[in-house]
């Protein structure tokens, strides 16, 4: 599993169980002589789903083959959807206009609240979905039409867009990694060894971490909120590497915004000089400086919690690990730290207020066991939950650490969407595309699309014995695309433009 996910020995069991029972699948060897059209078309998923548009994504590979990972040997082949508005009647077609083993297409020009039956083929293989047995989830529709059947036609509704006029976008992202050289490794489980890159590649977060900043750029985001995990574990070498990659979408303060993940963590221990004495420093606040809220630990009084007006949208980032901790236990906030946000949503209560930390406040529906270490403090959850339930312009809390895609709505604050998108660094690999409307807003979660993106993404599925996709994907559509209609019509980017609060500055380009 991923370090941010603490591994129980009940999940241990879980997942000894899978790997063993993956083990005793021997599989012919692949041989290049066999039928080159024996193909397989697998892990189908709609993706993305916005009002005209849909992301449909899936693996070819050769039938019977083994990679070494349990998985088939890719097979590069063409790959088209046939879709249409009626299951008999599939008159249209998209399709990549390449070979891949891959594949990623991207259906345009959709009628919004039509419901659309389609099918994806490859070598004339109809594509099986993404099998979610153990959330009871659905990979690949918003009805369970086509199910029971091999290949579909599967079903989707799309959505009504949000009212009004578009005023911006915003990339929403988490868990970069950026050092990482295993994805899912379990200390102490030699069966769950992780998926490592393959020889001769380049190092999977940065590859990931530069499809993040191209795919965002090219789905329109004019800013980019990173909520954490930036670094595998605070080396400096890893954030001024993250630095750099995040550079590439903008200017630092102004651009994109980054808060703190438990692999960030301050005052990593480390032996220096004669008297072989502790390190204590902030290497986060190095790389990414003046974060903008009172107090903190950080050289010169800086923290890693601020607050920014974006046009009449404020934003409040976190820091919910600013705690001493190995970077394992549950998020926490400092006491100042959370008087500061409390008195800050109080004095700009009916502002529209768009918060990101790395700790969600709620870890609800897992196939997996749920530990203290997958969220923030309960008490400071709570009080965090009763400070939105009395301040209606909070709309949207976006968290990461989870690795996984999830919306939540919870009684105390209706009015508040908690979002948890799936890492950048690993599958599904992308982000979420937050659309703010003066009616209203969408997410829609994006896998990023280059070539070594696709291939590393497909190839790190295989986390935990292969049962990844079932935690991580979301368990519907819904958990990953979603649209809610309200008033944020003070929102006037053009207008109004960047100002800082709380901060000394917008940090270096």
């Amino acid at each position: 599993m991923p370090c941010c996910l603490a591994a129980p020995h009940a999940l241990l069991r879980v997942l000894h169980s899978a790997a063993r029972r993956g083990t005793a699948q021997v599989r012919p060897p692949y041989d290049p002589d066999r039928d080159p059209d024996a193909v397989s078309a697998v892990n189908l998923e709609l993706v993305t789903l916005t009002e005209d548009r849909a992301v449909i994504t899936w693996h070819t590979g050769v039938e019977g083959s083994d990679d070494g990972l349990g998985r088939m040997v890719p097979a590069s082949t063409e790959g088209e959807v046939v879709y249409g508005t009626h299951p008999a009647h599939l008159n249209q077609t998209a399709s990549e206009g390449r070979h891949t083993a891959h594949h990623y297409v991207e259906l345009t020009g959709l009628e919004p609240g039509q419901t659309y039956y389609y099918q994806a083929r490859s070598r004339g293989s109809a594509a099986t979905p993404t099998p979610l047995h153990l959330v009871s989830g659905n990979a690949v529709g918003t009805s369970l039409h086509g199910f029971g059947s091999r290949g579909g036609p599967y079903s989707f509704t799309t959505p009504q867009p949000p009212p009004g006029r578009h005023l911006l976008s915003i990339a929403l992202c988490n868990d970069l990694h950026l050092g990482e050289t295993t994805a899912g490794l379990v200390t102490g489980m030699p069966l769950m060894r992780g998926i490592s890159q393959q020889l001769g590649l380049g190092p999977y977060p940065e590859i990931m971490g530069r499809a993040l900043v191209e795919e965002a750029h090219r789905r329109g985001a004019g800013h980019l909120l990173a909520a954490g995990d930036i670094s595998a574990g605070g080396a400096p070498r890893d954030l001024a590497e993250a630095r750099r990659l995040l550079d590439g979408f903008g200017t630092y303060g102004q651009d994109y915004f980054v808060v703190r993940g438990n692999h960030d963590r301050r005052g990593r221990p480390g032996l220096h000089g004669p008297g072989l004495r502790e390190e204590r420093g902030d290497t986060f606040l190095d790389a990414f400086p003046a974060g903008g809220g009172p107090g903190g630990g950080g050289p010169g009084g800086e923290s890693a919690y601020f607050a920014r007006d974006l046009g009449g949208l404020r934003i409040l980032g976190l820091d919910t690990y600013e705690k001493k901790g190995s970077g394992a236990g549950s998020g926490g906030l400092s006491d100042e730290q959370l008087a500061w946000f409390r008195a800050d949503v109080r004095a700009h209560k009916d502002q529209p207020t768009l918060v990101f930390g790395h700790h969600p406040l709620t870890v609800r529906n897992s196939p997996f066991p749920v530990t203290s270490g997958q969220r923030l403090n309960r008490r400071q959850a709570r009080a965090i939950l009763d400070t939105y339930a009395a301040a209606p312009g909070v709309f949207l809390h976006h968290a990461g650490h989870t690795h996984r895609n999830k919306r939540t709505v919870l009684p105390q604050a209706r009015h508040v969407t908690l979002q948890e998108v799936g890492a950048v660094k690993e599958y599904p690999g992308g982000f979420c595309l937050l659309r703010i409307h003066t009616g209203g807003y969408a997410l829609n979660y994006y896998k990023t699309g280059s070539g070594p993106a696709r291939e590393w993404s497909e190839r790190s599925r295989r986390v935990a014995a292969g049962l990844w996709p079932q935690y991580a994907l979301g368990r519907s559509v819904r958990d990953r695309n979603s649209v809610v209609v309200r008033d944020l019509s003070g929102i006037t980017p053009a207008e109004a433009g960047l100002s800082a609060v709380h901060g000394r500055g917008s940090g270096r380009r």
